[in-house]
């Protein structure tokens, strides 16, 4: 084999180089490019890059009331729990329709659920699938399906099931990254549909003005406001009886630690801005995404809700069929935490508070989902809906059931 050898300027470097070695070079395919990370690791530190956090894996697929481990959940005396509907695999947000109607949407399957309660027994159908991300809300006999990327309107769907819908998509100017955008709809006393956008990441500055934030729009999509900035990801609200304003929960960011931050509960004060992505909870300024008195205007909130418990669905109880220290009490779903080492959520709490949001304290509700002395848990209560009669739904995620849970003396 012949050899080569260069002498380089005057630093008298020399080198052989095999023409056979040459060759294996130009031969060699070239480095498959790095996956990049997956979106939930985002703005994960050096110092964690060894972590074992993910999120926790979705069951998915029917369960039958049956198999649901309903001796396991403590409630407070007087009350009852049972399953009303099951084999609803990822249910999340329940709407009710008319004519014993509901309408339950999920996240991962890409279904909107039609439950038909007779009352007697319920049944259900797949009113429609293969969406990005959809849940509903229900309106003057028309059922409106929002997705990531579409605003479908079925008009009269109780009386004509296999009704096309209207496509509203165009008029509602939906913004289109994905992380963070699934979003809770509902109307509200006014007569709009309030939609939230999330953060496009876990931690980062928007691209763009149109994300972390509260909007409404009027049913047909004109009329755009935008309520409220700054919010990383709100997946539920609900209006107060008395005040009739909106109190929603917000998810803070992962990756800061097992301590920090809180998600939150908090009042829509229109205008206003709340904090992300420079300021956390109310007061912990963000350590890489960086703002001179990152806080100072931000909105505070009513209540710290567990540091990444994945607070979900919110209600105010307004029924009679509670005892009467529950009327006006808000009521929310914790999913559970992943982001954290020791595991917190999987349950329902109530936040206990002045209608201005002083005085608030979380006391449990809804318990025992999830073992605290090994860590082990079987469910992932996700959202709430209360009925005409006062008793309250709750949507389970991980089993795909929804309880409902009633009081009597």
């Amino acid at each position: 084999m012949k050899t080569y050898t260069r002498v380089m300027g005057g630093l008298g470097l020399a080198f052989t180089l095999g023409l056979g070695a040459l060759s294996a070079q130009a031969q060699a395919p070239a480095a498959a490019p790095v996956a990049p990370p997956p979106a939930w690791k985002q703005g994960m530190p050096e110092s964690m890059a060894t972590s074992t956090l993910a999120p926790l894996p979705a069951k998915l697929t029917m369960t039958k009331a049956a198999d649901v481990p309903l001796d396991k959940i403590k409630v407070p005396a007087g009350f009852k729990v049972e399953v009303w509907a099951d084999s609803i695999p990822g249910s999340r947000a329940i709407t009710a329709g008319d004519d014993g109607k509901y309408y339950v949407g999920t996240r991962g399957l890409g279904r909107i659920y039609e439950l038909t309660d007779d009352g007697k027994q319920r049944t259900s159908r797949i009113l429609i699938d293969k969406l990005n991300q959809p849940t509903a809300a229900f309106k003057d006999g028309s059922l409106f399906v929002v997705a990531v990327d579409k605003v479908l309107r079925f008009d009269g769907i109780a009386k004509n099931p296999t009704v096309a819908p209207v496509d509203l998509t165009a008029k509602f100017n939906l913004p289109p990254l994905q992380h963070h955008n699934w979003k809770y709809v509902a109307f509200g006393p006014d007569g709009k549909l309030y939609l939230p956008f999330g953060a496009p990441c876990n931690i980062c500055e928007p691209p763009t003005k149109e994300y972390a934030q509260i909007r409404r729009y009027n049913a047909d999509g004109s009329g755009m406001e935008v309520l409220a900035t700054g919010v990383r990801n709100s997946v539920g609200f609900d209006w107060h009886p008395v005040t009739k304003e909106l109190w929603f929960s917000n998810h803070g960011r992962d990756w800061m630690g097992d301590d920090s931050p809180n998600d939150t509960m908090n009042r829509l004060k229109v205008g206003a801005n709340y904090g992300f992505p420079y300021c956390h909870a109310g007061t912990i300024a963000d350590p890489e995404i960086k703002k001179a008195n990152a806080c100072g205007a931000v909105e505070q909130p009513v209540a710290l809700m567990g540091p990444h418990a994945a607070t979900m669905g919110v209600m105010f109880y307004s029924g009679s069929m509670f005892p009467a220290e529950y009327k006006n009490v808000l009521f929310n779903a914790r999913k559970g935490s992943w982001n954290r080492t020791k595991k917190i959520g999987h349950d329902v709490v109530m936040v206990q508070a002045d209608a201005d949001g002083k005085n608030a304290k979380v006391v449990p509700f809804m318990t025992g989902f999830m073992n605290e002395a090994d860590q082990s848990w079987w469910g992932r209560p996700a959202y709430l809906h209360q009925m005409k009669d006062g008793s309250v739904l709750v949507s389970d995620e991980q089993l795909g059931v929804i309880y409902r849970v009633s009081y009597s003396k």
